[in-house]
């Protein structure tokens, strides 16, 4: 049984951080891409950052210098620090795990940016 849990999320100002975490069990997330994923209401699911088996990492050009992915392999968990929050950040944050066909979702958890 294959699960990823995300938590952190909530209501803050902006100027604000929260961090992210997604905590996967039933699998070995080290042999794993590991994204952070959002969907704002009417948008599609758009991809925010990622980080690699090897430990690359890419972001959104909306988030650079704000946002940064991490993950902690002993704990099979991945992190999203998420600094001077905006209103447009406001959005339910998915995790993703893939590897190759397999693909893995969490249900989600809201992040809401407002003053």
């Amino acid at each position: 049984q294959v699960q990823l849990v995300e938590s952190g999320g909530g209501l803050v100002q902006p100027g604000g951080s929260l961090r992210l975490s997604c905590a996967a069990s039933g699998i070995d997330f080290r042999f794993y891409t590991m994204a952070w994923y959002r969907q704002a209401p009417g948008k599609q699911r758009d991809l925010v950052a990622l980080i690699g088996s090897s430990g690359i990492t890419n972001y959104a050009d909306s988030v650079k210098g704000r946002f940064t992915i991490s993950r902690d392999s002993a704990k099979n968990t991945v992190y999203l620090q998420m600094n001077n929050l905006k209103p447009e950040d406001t959005a339910v944050y998915y995790c993703n795990a893939d590897r190759r066909l397999s693909t893995y979702w969490g249900q989600g958890t809201q992040v809401t940016v407002s003053s």
